[in-house]
């Protein structure tokens, strides 16, 4: 049976993105290093040791992501904004991107095509549904989307690739969801990160 899950980097007091996001600075403010900022380092200089759990991120039938993870852009859209990973984004499958701001479904190349859902996360997950079929379904990020999600119900598991760093603010997983149940699956440690997993209880 497919499930909803998030698969998603952070610093050991939860935060997994910086405040201030621009262009020029991806995760956010300087503290997060730029595009291979000290949350995702593992991903680019450890990336055979955790190949398993880099495969993982992507393998779903759909992704859902907030408007700040598609790009910096506020307010209406610039159209010739087209995401963050050039022409063939790694999704390779339908991306639901939760806004307030229409625009015309995007396209790209290797089998992506962004959505963008002006009526909230439960219509993103019904569109989700309908194309996962029995594959699952990411929710992709930033921690204001996997909060909603958590919040709401929506999530089966949680899975956390957790950085050996305290960052001490940006922008924080876990805030205003009230008490949620969770079973540790698994955990493993590499040299730079360590990888935890849980199904959430409904």
């Amino acid at each position: 049976m497919s499930k909803v899950f998030t698969s998603i980097a952070a610093s050991l007091d939860g935060y997994v993105a910086g405040l201030n996001q621009t262009l020029e600075h991806p995760m956010g403010d300087d503290v997060f290093g730029g595009p291979e900022s000290v949350l995702h380092k593992w991903m680019f200089e450890a990336r055979e040791e955790n190949a398993a759990e880099l495969a993982e991120i992507t393998d779903a039938g759909a992704f859902i992501m907030g408007r700040n993870m598609f790009g910096p852009i506020r307010g209406e859209w610039e159209l010739d904004w087209r995401g963050w990973w050039g022409e063939e984004p790694p999704y390779h499958a339908p991306v639901y991107v939760l806004t307030h701001h229409p625009r015309e479904s995007l396209e790209m190349d290797g089998g992506t095509t962004f959505h963008f859902v002006t009526d909230g996360v439960e219509s993103a997950m019904e569109q989700a549904r309908k194309v996962a079929g029995e594959r699952d379904i990411s929710v992709a990020g930033g921690a204001s989307t996997v909060n909603q999600f958590l919040a709401a119900g929506l999530l089966d598991e949680l899975r956390l690739h957790v950085a050996p760093v305290l960052l001490g603010r940006g922008e924080r997983l876990f805030e205003g969801i009230g008490r949620i149940g969770l079973t540790q699956v698994s955990a493993r440690q590499t040299s730079m990160v360590t990888h935890l997993r849980y199904t959430i209880e409904h």
